[in-house]
């Protein structure tokens, strides 16, 4: 959706799916960068890859490890909460004060309606999305202050995507039925959704969360 809007895309993922990344990218005409969005090095080499500056920098990586927390060891809940959120905070940081995101640019980070909301078996999970939450209501201010960057983020509900299809059928059910809807949401309307925090009419938008969740009970 940004390719369509003109953007000039640099897409991310983890090197082992490299070919499939690549493929993605040539089809879009983007630039494919594969990365541990967990290493050290993460922002400098987002930043050697975008060296005229960064206009809009979107975080999606999201991984689960759904247990209840009485049963949730710590090689379940440290990747999580690494990944979803730690991730966020580090490389936004070191983007900002590098001067890698350009002033007048957008952030959008990728919450979820179970940050709002919480949900069963997903403690982890949906601790890591209410700090995405946290962060982005904080941030904002200051971004926009130090930096002319505004700070947002999307928070998706039950989202049709191959990370969820691997969830027991009756969950993914009851998130459709709990849609008003009655249907999961796509990828696209997500997707939509950050390119309207990209778009120069949002301007005025910043430090705040926007479900994309077709009025879902959860959270309500």
């Amino acid at each position: 959706v940004l390719a369509r809007d003109g953007a000039r895309v640099i897409a991310l993922d983890v090197p082992g799916v490299r070919e499939e990344l690549e493929r993605t990218a040539a089809r879009l005409g983007a630039t494919p960068l594969p990365l541990d969005i967990t290493a050290p090095d993460a922002a400098d080499r987002i930043a050697a890859a975008a060296p005229d500056g960064l206009g809009v920098l979107v975080h999606n990586a999201g991984i689960t490890r759904d247990r209840r927390l009485a049963n949730m060891p710590a090689e379940r809940w440290t990747p999580v909460i690494d990944v979803n959120l730690d991730s966020v905070l580090r490389t936004t940081d070191e983007l900002l004060k590098g001067g890698a995101v350009t002033r007048g640019g957008r952030i959008v980070a990728t919450a979820s309606i179970a940050g709002i909301a919480g949900n069963t078996g997903q403690t982890n999970y949906a601790a890591s999305k209410a700090g995405i939450i946290g962060l982005v209501r904080s941030l904002g201010p200051r971004a926009a202050a130090d930096h002319g960057v505004t700070v947002n983020a999307v928070a998706p509900g039950f989202i049709e995507t191959r990370m969820t299809a691997a969830v027991p059928f009756f969950i993914r059910e009851a998130g459709r039925r709990m849609n008003s809807l009655s249907q999961g949401g796509l990828p696209v309307d997500v997707a939509e959704a950050v390119a309207w925090f990209a778009q120069p009419d949002s301007t005025a938008v910043n430090g705040q969360v926007l479900r994309v969740c077709g009025q879902s009970l959860l959270g309500a």
